[in-house]
């Protein structure tokens, strides 16, 4: 945690002193007007570090607009900053062909006020339309057939929410739309995949108690993700618990003599689990018994990452962490890490599913990656391991 958040932070601060040479080029400015510009790039690159501050101090109001400014701040910078690279990027092809072919290029380059303004506002668009459809929550849709199922129970959904991320930005109009979601598709379980909470929970009033009102009939199941350890796991597995769901950490249980659901903690929980209140992880296998089970087992783990050690063991795992990148091209950064990114993948006779994530984490944006409730109707079948491909994402609770 500490080397991430040294990269994160240098990475941002070069990033600010890169979009400051830009203006400056651009705008013509002194260096004098730069420094007096330096301060404020400073605290917008430290505003992460200022709004953990503001909240640990209990100061809510603050801390909730310092993260409007702070993250809003961030996503624009990071439209600002692809943008500008794009252009870098084609002055260099045009600067390259010029110096081979011995002709000026000088008239086709991309520079000056007029363009670095026309970025400037390109950056802002794409933020506003990033804004609005952040706040679309979509049905994504996936059929499994399996012939697990006995005959008493054809079929059986099972809505998956994933890094909603309630905190101080995600709050209880997100938390609303999620829940109407999620009513409409009217589940027989609800599983959510980890980073239900922020880094911060100490202020959700009324935010529990609208998850709690969902009620399946075969329950609600919850694993831990990374953010549940930042935030301190034993207020994290409280939210969690007044939200009606049962937590599972490193265990299995089996439902209703239908199906069996396992799940285990998050690595952040281990190594570091002396320091930020985690328990000693089970290994996977032991969790899942060690051998297949008849009944269709869904394994519910925050990262979409495979165990050598469970492959076999289970018929459906149920992942989440990526965002799907959150704010494009982001996504190709993230598939180096996580190549599995989302969608629903086969394993020879199982699957790994990834959520694209119900909320946002950091700016309030999602630029081609809009968030999703995801429902799985898990139907008895022919054979086991069929699955129809995952059809378009039809539009869903509105932006209210």
């Amino acid at each position: 945690m500490p080397l991430f958040l040294i990269v994160f932070f240098v990475s941002l601060g070069c990033v600010h002193a890169y979009a400051l040479l830009k203006a400056k080029s651009a705008l013509g400015f002194g260096w004098g007007t730069a420094a007096l510009l330096a301060p404020l790039l400073v605290a917008l690159t430290c505003a992460p570090l200022i709004i953990y501050f503001l909240a640990k101090q209990g100061m809510e109001g603050a801390a909730r607009a310092a993260s409007w400014v702070g993250y809003t701040w961030l996503g624009l910078l990071f439209f600002f900053l692809w943008t500008n690279l794009a252009v870098d990027l084609v002055n260099l092809v045009l600067r390259v062909a010029g110096a081979v072919s011995g002709r000026g290029i000088h008239a086709f380059l991309i520079a000056g006020k007029a363009p670095f303004l026309t970025l400037v506002f390109l950056s802002l668009a794409l933020g506003t339309y990033s804004f609005f459809e952040a706040r679309e929550i979509r049905i994504e849709r996936v059929r499994i057939l399996t012939d697990k199922l006995p005959a008493s129970a054809p079929r059986l959904r099972v809505a998956q929410i994933s890094d909603v991320h309630l905190g101080l930005l995600v709050r209880h109009r997100k938390a609303e739309r999620i829940a109407e979601a999620i009513r409409r598709a009217d589940p027989d379980i609800l599983v959510s995949t980890g980073d239900l909470v922020d880094a911060e929970i100490n202020h959700l009033e009324g935010l529990a108690e609208i998850f709690g009102e969902i009620r399946p009939p075969l329950g609600k199941y919850a694993v831990t993700g990374n953010h549940e350890f930042y935030a301190g796991i034993d207020q994290a597995i409280l939210f969690t618990r007044r939200a009606g769901f049962l937590v599972l950490r490193g265990e299995a249980v089996t439902v209703g003599d239908l199906l069996r659901v396992a799940g285990v903690d998050d690595p952040a929980g281990d190594p570091t689990g002396a320091r930020l209140g985690g328990n000693v992880r089970r290994r996977e296998g032991a969790v899942l018994g060690g051998e297949p089970s008849p009944l269709f087992t869904i394994l519910l783990k925050h990262r979409p990452q495979l165990s050598r050690e469970s492959r076999g063991l289970f018929d459906l795992q149920l992942s989440g962490h990526t965002h799907r990148g959150q704010i494009f091209p982001f996504r190709y950064a993230v598939a180096r890490v996580y190549p599995n990114l989302a969608g629903l993948f086969p394993l020879g006779g199982s699957f790994l599913y990834t959520s694209p994530g119900t909320g946002t984490w950091g700016p309030p944006m999602r630029f081609l990656s809009p968030p999703a409730v995801t429902v799985i109707d898990i139907e008895r079948g022919a054979g086991p391991g069929v699955a129809d491909p995952v059809p378009a994402v039809p539009s869903l609770a509105g932006s209210g």
